[in-house]
């Protein structure tokens, strides 16, 4: 368990913070700049729970996502190392496939490309879904400078889609979906 008895440490006053293992970086690092989508990632989450909050199903699948988050962020707390196996599994895939294929089958096939926006929940799905591809981009930078366990990768990409699968939920099943119309109008 964790706990913090102060939050204002003024460690990271001269730019730099520690990692789990206790080596300093700077606030610049790659590792960091992952936390930092992770962070906006969860917080994009937890402000569209608030307009689920009478979706109690969609409610689990977001609390249960949130702490995902936190499990890869802690996985990735600490540079690489070959006699920590990761505790990240297929399990975290499945839960998200699994409430993508539920959500999905609720929804008519696209015939267009839709654009963000719709009901105010739907649009906050969509501001969950662009920083998950952030924090998706931010963690395939790292990956390729310094490894990370197989399942952070596809669980950031597939959180994507099932906060695009959401936002069509949340827009009617789709039916208030704002059609992308190629030249305007």
């Amino acid at each position: 368990m964790v706990k913090l008895d102060t939050i204002v440490t003024r460690g990271g006053d001269r730019g730099e913070t520690s990692l789990a293992d206790g080596s300093r970086v700077a606030k610049s690092h790659r590792r960091i700049a992952v936390f930092g989508a992770l962070d906006e990632a969860n917080t994009a989450i937890g402000f569209l729970r608030v307009a689920c909050a009478g979706l109690p199903a969609v409610d689990r699948v977001l609390a249960a996502i949130q702490n995902d988050l936190f499990d890869i962020g802690a996985e990735l707390a600490a540079p690489p190392d070959p006699a920590r196996p990761s505790r990240l599994t297929e399990t975290y895939l499945a839960r998200l496939d699994s409430a993508a294929a539920d959500w999905n089958a609720r929804l008519a096939p696209l015939t267009s490309f839709i654009l963000p926006g719709g009901t105010e929940a739907a649009a906050r799905a969509h501001l969950a879904r662009t920083a998950a591809r952030r924090a998706e981009r931010e963690l395939v930078t790292l990956a390729a400078e310094a490894g990370v366990s197989d399942i952070p990768i596809p669980y950031l990409n597939r959180l994507s889609d099932v906060m695009f699968i959401l936002a069509r939920l949340l827009n009617d099943e789709g039916r208030a979906d704002t059609l992308w119309r190629p030249g305007g109008a």
